[in-house]
């Protein structure tokens, strides 16, 4: 017999990722092409950088990035819109028993990225980090040997 549930810190299956990197691709592809029929999204090019699935593949959702990162709300509202028909194609491709439900999230990854490296710039940070380095990171949690 399988494994039915997984515990709180097992993380995603192989089928999980397998299916998300798959709904992923196949929703850039629509997106690109344009295939759903409505104009004001088709005007918006959008990146889907991540998709995860719940464990029973029934919903997943899918981080999103308009292209240079403006226009997010519009791009939330135009994808909720038109989640339905985006389903059906993205169900096409699939060979699972049911098509997922599609839920769409703003991917602030970026953001995180474009704020580490503005911390990093300030000149306090940088002297902090060039002290640790010179003076060792003093980590006494590392493992020992022997």
């Amino acid at each position: 017999m399988g494994r039915r549930h997984e515990t709180a810190g097992s993380g995603p299956s192989q089928r999980q990722l397998r299916v998300a990197e798959l709904i992923r691709r196949t929703l850039s592809d629509v997106l690109a092409r344009g295939d759903v029929h409505d104009p004001d999204l088709a005007r918006i090019p959008i990146t889907v950088s991540e998709v995860r699935t719940s464990p029973d593949l029934k919903v997943a959702t899918a981080y999103v990035m308009p292209l240079g990162g403006e226009r997010r709300d519009e791009a939330l509202a135009l994808l909720a819109r038109n989640a339905a028909p985006l389903r059906k194609l993205v169900s096409r491709a699939l060979t699972l028993k049911f098509a997922p439900e599609l839920r769409f999230r703003l991917d602030t990854s970026f953001d995180a990225m474009d704020e580490a490296r503005r911390l990093f710039a300030q000149e306090t940070v940088r002297r902090d980090v060039e002290a640790g380095a010179d003076e060792g990171t003093g980590d006494d949690s590392a493992p020992e040997r022997g």
